[in-house]
């Protein structure tokens, strides 16, 4: 029994199709073309996977640090002296967190951003390569 190709990228086409000769095709260049295709895929879904990954530690952190601060803020209530102490404090509590919030949102989405830009690119350049590939293969197929 064949052995089974353990991915896409293990899987030669050309001993299915290489029978098939149509004048004008190859095949070989076509199987070529298609195998670069699937390995920017994969390097793209890489990529992504890699921004979740980053998007994922970094909230992580972020509620570790937030935790962190409650414990901080929770003692510094007790410490106020008059009911207008805690009042300012909570104050400019309130503000430092959503400050804070933000800044934590928009690093967030500047991971995001900079993933997805990474694996766009990456998927761009591939495209005008295959555009390439297909201006080349008409190129040597027409009469000279």
């Amino acid at each position: 029994m064949a052995k089974q190709p353990e991915s896409l990228l293990d899987l030669d086409i050309t001993k299915y199709v290489g029978d098939m000769k149509v004048p004008g095709v190859d095949v070989e260049g076509i199987v070529a073309s298609q195998r670069k295709n699937i390995e920017a895929l994969t390097q793209a879904n890489k990529l992504a996977f890699e921004g979740v990954q980053a998007v994922f530690k970094r909230q992580v952190e972020i509620v570790r640090q937030a935790l962190e601060e409650s414990a901080n803020v929770a003692r510094e209530m007790v410490e106020a002296a008059t009911p207008q102490d805690k009042a300012i404090r909570q104050t400019e509590l309130v503000k430092e967190a959503f400050e804070r919030a933000l800044a934590n949102s928009r690093e967030l989405s500047e991971i995001i951003a900079k993933s997805n830009s990474e694996a766009f690119e990456l998927l761009n350049r591939r495209f005008t390569q295959v555009l390439d590939e297909i201006k080349e293969g008409i190129n040597r197929t027409k009469p000279h």
